[in-house]
């Protein structure tokens, strides 16, 4: 007998954050999250996304255990002003039971029905800022910190109840060694003096937030065409600048500016935290801390986590001063890999960008669809 109940307290909460660790228990590709910051991304008072959406969070029992979990948001800002009646679900974790599946997706659809929405997809988050997508191969390789992890009978399951691909994307990673600075070095100095831009380079936290403002009115307007774009709004910038710039090396962020100092171009990329996170196994202390203080110093993968371009200067080669400046950064820290978050799978032109440093596709990820 399966039974699905709406969250309302705080034990569930943790109980629904927690049943990952559980599910996966012992895969060696899983990143456990930090169960505290996991726990705030679901707190009215602490993410501001809850003041454009609204979220119902789910858990499915069989004989009194939890079996699966989900959550159902339905993002107003979407709906109403971009008219994209979209039922939106995510943080979607199940055992191989495709009944456990199929009440959770119900729980979901009614939602959706009773808001008059017209289709369901996911997993995706609230904002383009959240995790996305169903991993559909690449199930031996490592997770990030800023992607979901799943089993391979997700997307069996989803495609025998009837949901379709809607969006996929694409997880890249290469060598650092595949850099050549002679592929930019020369261009992205014609393209400076060409453009009148500059690079700017930081070396304290204080430095980078001077800009962070002007970079997420950069990213919503480099990012604008894309179909499954949410704005950002003030109040979600404040959010993430505390709980993910303030925290990045600051020399692992780049700003393009032009002559009269505004921003054109920025590079947000990070240390790879996963190992220390599946040290940390979900909890900051005693000893999780550590473990992520010395990946932030020590770490030899770095995550290429946003690129954006203001629209004016797309297609002009600005990219070219970017990897510039992150191939001057990370070649004294000695950087092993590169690893690109999720790309969408008919973004060729950033594909194009990074074909000629002979990239390894390792990941796929995809969103599914199904009308209401």
């Amino acid at each position: 007998m399966i039974s699905i109940k709406e969250i309302s307290t705080k034990k569930e909460l943790k109980q629904f954050v927690k049943f990952p660790f559980k599910l996966y228990k012992n895969n060696p590709n899983w990143v456990p999250p930090i169960i505290k910051e996991e726990m705030g991304v679901f707190d009215k008072e602490k993410n501001p996304a809850f003041e454009t959406a609204d979220a119902h969070f789910f858990l499915a029992y069989k004989n009194s255990t939890i079996v699966g979990r989900i959550a159902a948001i339905v993002n107003h800002t979407e709906i109403t002003e971009q008219q994209i009646k979209k039922m939106r679900f995510g943080w979607f974790d199940v055992i191989d039971d495709i009944d456990v599946t199929e009440a959770l997706l119900k729980k979901v659809a009614e939602i959706g029905v009773q808001n008059n929405l017209e289709f369901i997809e996911g997993p995706v988050g609230f904002s383009n800022l959240d995790k996305v997508g169903v991993l559909i191969e690449g199930f031996d390789h490592l997770g990030t910190m800023i992607t979901w992890y799943n089993h391979p009978y997700y997307k069996e399951h989803l495609e025998k109840l009837g949901f379709v691909k809607e969006k996929e994307h694409l997880e890249w990673r290469m060598p650092f060694k595949n850099i050549k600075l002679e592929h930019f070095a020369k261009a992205q100095d014609l393209i400076k003096r060409r453009y009148q831009l500059k690079a700017l380079n930081f070396r304290t936290t204080k430095e980078v937030m001077k800009y962070a403002d002007n970079m997420f009115d950069l990213f919503n307007d480099s990012y604008a065409k894309l179909s499954t774009f949410t704005p950002i709004t003030n109040r979600q910038r404040e959010y993430f600048k505390k709980k993910y710039i303030s925290f990045i090396n600051p020399e692992y962020i780049k700003y393009v500016a032009d002559k009269d100092d505004n921003l054109v171009a920025f590079a947000v990329t990070m240390p790879s935290f996963s190992k220390a996170l599946q040290k940390a196994n979900g909890s900051l202390f005693p000893f999780g801390i550590f473990h992520l203080l010395k990946a932030k110093k020590k770490s030899k993968d770095v995550i290429f986590y946003l690129i954006g371009v203001h629209p004016d200067y797309q297609n002009k080669g600005v990219h070219a001063i970017l990897f510039n400046e992150c191939y001057l950064t990370f070649d004294k820290l000695g950087m092993e890999n590169c690893i690109r978050t999720p790309e969408l799978e008919d973004n060729t032109a950033i594909q194009q960008i990074w074909k000629r440093f002979d990239p390894t596709l390792c990941k796929r990820r995809r969103t599914y669809r199904k009308e209401l």
